[in-house]
């Protein structure tokens, strides 16, 4: 399944790339399930391990970084799934950031497995939702200061 969603954003390139960081990542997670950041970065070869918690079931989310470009006029990471919850199969998240006019846009694309067809259709809506919850967050991070 993909999910693509592109928020355009105030501040430049370089700006949003260097806030692209844990505590940026808290910010843009959805209230339900509880996430708690165990390690997180951005560059080839780093992990991003995070907890989610569902009340009466904690899964751990890990992924590592297969590619990270910082360009003049584009930047972007990959983060790919090696340990995931159990509603998972397979998970591929590019974070990708363009020039675009006086700030840039920022996209989300993912493309995700679940166990089964079916399962892959009823959670995309859900994942669908958790991504779109992000771009008032963006907005509201990255408006010119």
């Amino acid at each position: 399944m993909h999910i693509k969603i592109e928020t355009n954003v105030e501040q430049n390139l370089e700006q949003v790339w260097h806030q692209f960081n844990e505590k940026l990542l808290l910010k843009l997670s959805p209230p339900f399930p509880i996430v708690r950041i165990l390690s997180f970065g951005h560059k080839i070869g780093e992990k991003v391990t995070i907890e989610l918690n569902f009340f009466i079931l904690r899964q751990i989310w890990i992924s590592i970084i297969t590619d990270s470009v910082y360009e003049r006029q584009k930047a972007y990471f990959i983060d790919e799934g090696i340990k995931l919850p159990f509603f998972l199969s397979n998970w591929k998240h590019q974070h990708i950031i363009e020039e675009h006019g006086s700030g840039c846009k920022i996209i989300d694309e993912i493309e995700f497995r679940t166990p089964t067809i079916l399962t892959d259709y009823i959670f995309y809506p859900i994942l669908y939702l958790q991504f779109l919850y992000r771009k008032p967050i963006y907005r509201k991070i990255f408006k010119k200061t």
